[in-house]
């Protein structure tokens, strides 16, 4: 009887423990910011919206859970060649919405990393397009055309591109040695060039200036000759016949340049002619 009584008592325990799991399978309490996506037979059934619902134990199955919250999706950098041969690094960050969650389940293996490459082949894609100054400097264009591009693929998925941005785009390693080589050529061109017209500049102020001083010198001594012309002018129309006084002032001459001859240190001897009033005629001996 007391072995009876037992196998009754585990029944009874066994048939409270099968409702109690029965019941805990038929109830599911779906938390804010999620919905479920249940299977009835491998087949789709309902999505479960937030807060307590029931579904039929042993045949419903919650086959996955959805978030219906902003995701924000990573894009990992990448290598984007662009139209001028260009090697520049990218990467992106996408915010999406799950707004169906029948298509983002069933219309895509894994939409998260469908979006994800759908971004990274896009984005080559327009970069590609463009040459490397541009693609540096137009991060806004970017990343409207990216947004746009994407937003038909995302919607047949059951979710909606809020935004997609550029969180860096820059040239690769090797292209920015290219760069700074570039770089400083260009520097050293302009150094070069600078230079230069520095040089041809001052070769031409040095040149300009020994015109200038020829001219001047060739007009001083123009004016040196028409001094000595129009002074021997004068002389000759002042003495006239007479040749006494300008004998007088070669005489003159003739002694202070002697005397001065005397006084250098390096005259050793200096001989006068005996009849200095000849020597003087000597001059105006006619030939």
């Amino acid at each position: 009887m007391e072995d009876g009584m037992s196998a009754g008592l585990l029944v009874v325990l066994a048939l409270l423990v099968f409702v109690a799991v029965t019941i805990a399978k038929g109830l599911r309490i779906v938390p804010q910011g999620e919905e479920w996506i249940t299977e009835r037979l491998g087949k789709y059934n309902a999505t479960l919206q937030p807060g307590l619902n029931l579904i039929i134990p042993y045949v419903d199955q919650v086959s996955y859970k959805v978030i219906t919250k902003d995701i924000i999706l990573d894009v990992q950098q990448q290598e984007v060649i662009t139209r001028d041969n260009a090697v520049i690094l990218a990467n992106a960050i996408a915010f999406i919405k799950v707004t169906d969650p029948l298509k983002a389940v069933y219309g895509v293996v894994d939409f998260s990393e469908a979006i994800r490459n759908l971004i990274m082949t896009t984005l080559r894609s327009i970069v590609g397009e463009m040459d490397l100054d541009e693609a540096l400097y137009s991060r806004d264009k970017i990343k409207a055309r990216l947004r746009e591009s994407i937003s038909d693929e995302a919607i047949d998925w059951g979710l909606t591109v809020k935004s997609v941005e550029i969180q860096d785009i820059k040239p690769s390693e090797s292209m920015q040695r290219s760069m700074e080589l570039q770089a400083a050529a260009e520097r050293e061109r302009k150094a070069s060039v600078t230079r230069a017209e520095g040089a041809k500049q001052a070769m031409i102020l040095e040149a300009e200036a020994r015109l200038e001083s020829a001219r001047r010198d060739a007009e001083a001594q123009v004016t040196m000759a028409d001094a000595s012309a129009e002074a021997i002018s004068r002389v000759a129309q002042t003495v006239g016949e007479h040749t006494v006084p300008v004998m007088y002032l070669l005489g003159e001459k003739y002694i202070n340049a002697m005397t001065n001859m005397a006084k250098s240190d390096n005259a050793k001897l200096v001989v006068l002619p005996a009849d200095l009033q000849e020597a003087v005629k000597g001059l105006f001996a006619k030939r």
